[in-house]
This record gives structure tokens, C-alpha cells and sequence, in this order.
């Protein structure tokens, strides 16, 4: 099984993972591992690693309220340890600031907008008190419509706050691979800013800041970051959400 869909880090900036890559076979093969991720959501192996969610009522014995990471392979931090990936260091900086919270991860490699959709019902099951939005990357790769992946996240947005009236959510900004064409690329990133400016919630403008086409900070296959680009997307996550767990404090 190939532990990819993602497929965003160098192909951003430098396009060389995609050069001459037929678009249809793309999306066929993203197809295929979208598939292979549900089938293995159960946590055996890389694909579909979640943390804390084998029953969203009963998870975890922690009694402190959450916050829920929705995302896909990065928010699992596939290919390196959990406790290395982006959400395990916001609980560390959750842990040290201190807030009575609690993250959970419910990252899923190869999720779609229209995955985290068919999931957010589920995982709203548990005391929610902030939301980070972590989803698209994969409709960009496959060339889903903008419009498609807009209504998909506005969905999630609006069944969230349906259950938790007025649930703070950060949401974070994706770019589409180049090789999708200009237009394509400017209509995918507006998608994020006009999402966070229309539901008056917070944006992270893009969450690969500073990772994105650095090969060192990269894992071999060129595409998820190691443990060094996972602390650095900590620190870019952190600049956005503290501010908003500290209007919770004060609340």
C-alpha cells in the first residue's frame, strides 16, 4: 500500500513530483489509497492512524474538554512518531500554557473535504470547545471543483457549530500543486480566506509555511514533514490558535 494522497510538500513550489503526470491516472490512484485509508482506520499501520477516537463517547478517560483536529495525512503525522506530529506538540504547548484541554486527532491520510464531512457528526459526540479545520489538499491534488471543496468545508463548519453554538474554529489555508494550472491554484487558495472571512473564524494562510520545498524538513518520499517540519508547523498552528484558546480562558 502506498502511504501517499497527500502529495503537496515540493510539489508546491517546485512541481517536480508532478512533471508530466497524467491527472485522470492521479486521481484514479488517489481513489484507490482513499479507499485503502477507511479500510485501514482501525490503526493497523501508517494509513489512517487516528488518535483518541474508537468511540467518541468514550475515547479517553481524560474528563477535560477538546480540541478536535480534523485533517488528513499531516494532522496523523504519517511517517513519524505520534507524539512528533503537529497536534501532540499542541498538547504539549496546551499542556505548558496550561489550559484544561485536552487535542484529539482526528487526522485520516488520504481524507477528502467530503471525508471530513461524512466524519464530523461522529467526532462532535465529544466535548468540543475549539475546532482546527486541516482539510482540502487532497481535493486540490485530484482537481476537485473549489466550489466543491468550499461547500464541503462550510458543511463542516456548519454542522459544528450547530452542535456546539458558537464553537471557536481555526481553519487552515491549503494550496493546489501547480501542474493544476494558475487559474485552478488562485481559485483553490481564495477558497480558505473567503471561508474564514464569511464564518468570521480564524485562518492559518497556509499551514505548510516554511516546510514546503525544503528537503530537509521533508521525509524521503519528498511529501510529508519530518519531525523537525512537524514542530515547525506547531509553532505556525500555535501563532493562530493560542489567541483563540485564550479568549476561552477569559470567557
Amino acid at each position: 500500500m502506498r502511504p501517499l494522497v497527500f502529495g503537496l510538500t515540493l510539489a508546491l513550489y517546485a512541481s517536480s513530483g508532478f512533471a508530466g503526470c497524467n491527472p485522470e491516472r492521479e486521481r484514479a490512484d488517489s481513489e484507490r489509497d482513499l479507499a485503502d485509508a477507511h479500510s485501514d482506520a482501525s490503526g493497523q499501520g501508517e494509513i489512517g492512524r487516528e488518535t483518541d477516537l474508537d468511540d467518541p463517547t468514550s475515547a479517553s478517560n481524560d474528563p477535560r474538554p477538546a480540541v478536535l483536529f480534523l485533517g488528513n495525512s499531516l494532522t496523523a503525522g504519517l511517517g513519524v512518531d505520534p507524539a512528533d506530529a503537529f497536534p501532540s506538540l499542541i498538547q504539549r504547548k496546551i499542556d505548558q500554557a496550561p489550559y484544561a484541554l485536552r487535542v484529539i486527532n482526528a487526522g485520516v491520510s488520504g481524507e477528502t473535504t467530503g471525508g471530513g464531512l461524512s466524519r464530523i457528526d461522529w467526532l462532535l459526540e465529544n466535548q468540543i470547545v475549539a475546532l482546527v479545520l486541516e482539510l482540502g489538499a487532497n481535493d486540490g491534488l485530484r482537481g476537485a471543483p473549489p466550489e466543491a471543496v468550499e461547500e464541503n468545508l462550510q458543511a463542516i463548519i456548519d454542522r459544528a457549530r450547530a452542535r456546539h453554538p458558537g464553537l471557536p474554529i481555526v481553519l487552515a489555508g491549503m494550496q493546489a500543486p501547480p501542474n493544476m494550472g494558475r487559474t485552478y491554484a488562485d481559485a483553490f487558495r481564495d477558497v480558505f480566506p473567503r471561508l474564514a472571512n464569511r464564518n468570521g473564524i480564524a485562518l492559518i494562510p497556509f499551514l505548510l509555511e516554511g516546510v514546503a520545498a525544503e528537503r530537509q524538513l521533508n521525509q524521503a518520499d519528498g511529501i510529508h514533514p519530518t519531525a523537525e517540519g512537524h514542530a515547525i508547523l506547531a509553532e505556525t498552528v500555535w501563532a493562530t490558535l493560542e489567541p483563540v484558546l485564550d479568549q476561552l480562558v477569559e470567557r
